[in-house]
């Protein structure tokens, strides 16, 4: 083992969730890495729309009368986050190509290589799904010090962005994954609801595909200008404009090509299958807090519709720290607050609000 820093404290402040809306700051030991793994140094970790949803007791994550409870509590919170090597042993510096000293971040889900998901090569959707945050097995980032296990997949990022953009590359990644799964081409109008910490990066990713148009929807103007900088053609505030009538003027009376959904508002699902064109295609991000009910004949007998989820994002973190590197996205504005983390109290609130900020991160002590 070797380390960049003469002491490592034995303990360290950090959050921990002991179920829906008690969430707790305390005083814990710092992680002791094992044969294979990596101690981290937290610089920043982000607040996700998911953490919130986590927070408040969504379904997904502590179960309902449909299935099981998937989230775990005692455990730290945060999943999008970067930090800098402090310990680790050969084996897991030959097998992530990092030493001492390196800016890292990690994929948010810690596949376990043996469930059939894992060995066909679709580790995002790995059947016990143990993502940081979330799982006993895998704590994250709300904290001053983290392990990477040593399952982890692992990637060097810039030093010389500052931090919280750099922990954007976890929701940049799944930004453009949901872009991946819609299969932009060249001639489509595309449309993403939602301007977000995601909606922004999938606008950007949208963009950079190429089509005839990407049109970006909200209720904010501050959001909707966001979109503009990471390349929209169009914005719409839909509290001002009707977006399916502003789509069929411009396409002629037929509707977007594409449409990708990244706000959780169940008005939004319905609002994307009445703007897209028969043959259209829809991708679906979010995390919902509650049901969803649209007529489903739109996707069927009206329209035939490809209608795809997306989740996570396989295979799109080198691309979303290339953008983060080449300075193309207005990072300053979207990293809109840190917080020292104990404040993260004030970060959920600000999430919860959406009206005061874009994208809130935590900086440890």
């Amino acid at each position: 083992m070797s380390t960049t820093e003469t002491t490592i404290p034995d303990t360290m402040q950090a959050v921990i969730c002991h179920g829906p809306e008690d969430y707790r700051l305390e005083d814990v030991p710092v992680p002791q890495p094992g044969p294979g793994q990596a101690l981290v140094r937290v610089e920043a970790v982000g607040i996700c729309a998911s953490d919130l949803k986590c927070y408040h007791g969504a379904a997904k994550f502590w179960g309902d009368e449909n299935r099981p409870a998937w989230a775990e509590t005692e455990v730290i919170p945060g999943h999008e986050f970067v930090g800098v090597v402090v310990q680790l042993d050969e084996v897991a510096a030959e097998r992530w190509g990092i030493a001492v000293g390196d800016r890292v971040v990690s994929e948010q889900i810690v596949p376990c290589g043996q469930c059939r998901y894992c060995v066909r090569g679709q580790y995002w959707m790995c059947a016990p799904h143990d993502l940081y945050g979330f799982k006993r097995r895998t704590p994250g980032a709300m904290a001053s010090y983290m392990i990477y296990p040593e399952d982890a997949r692992v990637y060097k990022i810039s030093k010389d962005l500052p931090a919280a953009h750099a922990a954007f590359t976890e929701p940049l990644s799944c930004a453009l994954h949901a872009v991946e799964r819609a299969n932009i081409q060249f001639e489509d109008v595309v449309v993403v609801a939602g301007c977000g910490p995601i909606g922004l990066g999938m606008v950007a990713g949208a963009v950079a595909k190429g089509p005839a148009e990407v049109i970006a929807l909200d209720m904010s103007d501050r959001k909707l200008a966001l979109a503009a900088k990471c390349g929209a053609t169009r914005t719409v505030n839909i509290t001002e404009q009707d977006p399916v009538e502003f789509v069929k003027e411009l396409t002629g009376g037929y509707g977007a090509d594409v449409y990708i959904e990244g706000t959780g508002h169940p008005a939004a699902v319905g609002q994307g299958l009445n703007l897209l064109r028969k043959l259209g295609r829809y991708v679906e991000y979010s995390v919902f807090g509650s049901d969803v009910t649209v007529d489903w004949s739109i996707i069927s007998d009206d329209k035939e519709l490809d209608v795809l989820g997306a989740h996570l994002g396989p295979h799109c973190w080198p691309a979303a720290i290339r953008m983060l590197e080449s300075g193309r996205l207005p990072m300053d504005e979207i990293c809109s607050d840190q917080l020292p983390l104990e404040k993260f109290q004030d970060g959920l609130d600000l999430v919860a609000d959406g009206t005061k900020s874009i994208k809130v991160s935590l900086i440890p002590a």
